[in-house]
């Protein structure tokens, strides 16, 4: 039993890795660097980024690029086999979108205690009111994950200082 949770324990850190080069991508255009990658039978099939400045769309989440990836990967909505890696803790609406794809797995590297809804504020994805709940597995990667947060907002309030 302790080796299939180290086993696990791997995969989940691997696949984080993963979510954590997606993020890099979304910080090299000054986006809030947060990542997503979803993975179906060992391979991944959807990767996302933040794109929401780039893109001027509230819905260019890491995690909705990377569910509709998914989705057209497989031919589906539901994305009923797979887990989603993701860099920081799901807002309202990426939280909904997993619950809506059925996706049964979330890892999340950092949470977001001003507006994560996989526990923070709210636990979305756990809802027993919902036809869908999905495991939920926190602090993957914990302190990359959160120290790649921090480091882009100290550069921003540093960047806003300089504009003065």
């Amino acid at each position: 039993m302790e080796d299939l949770i180290q086993e696990q324990d791997r995969t989940d850190e691997k696949y984080m890795r993963e979510a954590i080069r997606q993020a890099k991508k979304a910080y090299a255009l000054n986006e809030t660097p947060i990542g997503c990658v979803i993975v179906h039978e060992g391979k991944i099939i959807g990767r996302g980024y933040n794109r929401r400045n780039t893109d001027k769309s509230p819905l260019s989440h890491a995690e909705i690029s990377a569910i509709k990836k998914a989705s057209k990967k497989i031919g589906d909505w539901r994305l009923e086999d797979c887990t989603l890696y993701v860099t920081l803790e799901p807002c309202q609406m990426c939280a909904g979108a997993i619950v809506q794809s059925r996706i049964p797995r979330v890892v999340v590297g950092c949470m977001n205690p001003k507006a994560g809804c996989a526990g923070s504020i709210l636990n979305i994805l756990q809802m027993e009111q919902f036809n869908h709940q999905a495991e939920l597995k926190t602090g993957v990667l914990e302190e990359e994950c959160s120290g790649m947060m921090k480091q882009f907002f100290r550069e921003l309030r540093e960047k806003k200082k300089r504009e003065k």
